[in-house]
């Protein structure tokens, strides 16, 4: 397996981790099925990591013989990546300018959502498919952001609908509630690849 193969397995556990943590920290809640929720943090910070490698190890023993087993984890973990790359981006934006809601939460929204999505495109084409040719590269950009355009108005849609409309709820902060309706929006982030980043079955 490839060094890069690893590192995108030990960055993918460790976001998650690092996420449930911060939203623990956040949510304020101090046990969870009366363990310390610290604790759990702690636990799944190293864990995850871990478990996210072995896996990523257990696919690619797989895809020895199923290569598209291989793939398609790869492809996951790249989502699991850019997700996290989103959520960093927006949380970056809402603490430099303290602000969680309103048109400037919009505004981080689509900032964030276009970075992950270009990260997306070339994580998925260079190392989830490892397809190199430079061929027509222009050409195939163009026509993914053009299908990414209508899956941005989504996003920010459904996001800004979370954030600014239903507002928080449950007793969770504002900042809280922010990423979960950046979360939920992310749901919108699956695009399908064109046909020279697709599975190669």
């Amino acid at each position: 397996m490839k060094k890069e193969n690893i590192v995108l397995a030990l960055l993918a556990g460790e976001g998650v981790a690092g996420l449930i943590f911060g939203f623990i920290k956040n949510s304020q809640v101090e046990n969870i099925f009366g363990i310390s929720s610290s604790l759990i943090g702690w636990i799944l910070i190293f864990a995850l990591p871990f478990i996210s490698l072995l896996g990523l190890f257990i696919t690619y023993l797989i895809g020895k013989k199923f290569l598209f087993i291989f793939q398609m984890a790869k492809f996951f973990l790249i989502g699991v990546l850019t997700t996290l790359f989103d959520l960093g981006i927006m949380n970056i934006l809402i603490w430099i300018f303290s602000i969680s809601t309103g048109w400037t939460y919009n505004l981080f929204k689509a900032i964030s959502f276009l970075c992950a999505t270009i990260a997306k495109y070339w994580g998925n084409k260079f190392l989830a498919f490892e397809n190199k040719e430079g061929k027509d590269m222009k050409k195939e950009f163009a026509k993914f952001l053009s299908i990414t355009m209508v899956s941005f108005f989504i996003n920010i849609g459904v996001a800004s609908f979370v954030v600014n409309t239903i507002k928080p709820q449950f007793g969770l902060n504002v900042i809280v509630w922010a990423n979960i309706g950046g979360i939920i929006a992310l749901k919108r982030l699956g695009i399908s690849l064109d046909k020279n980043t697709s599975l190669k079955l």
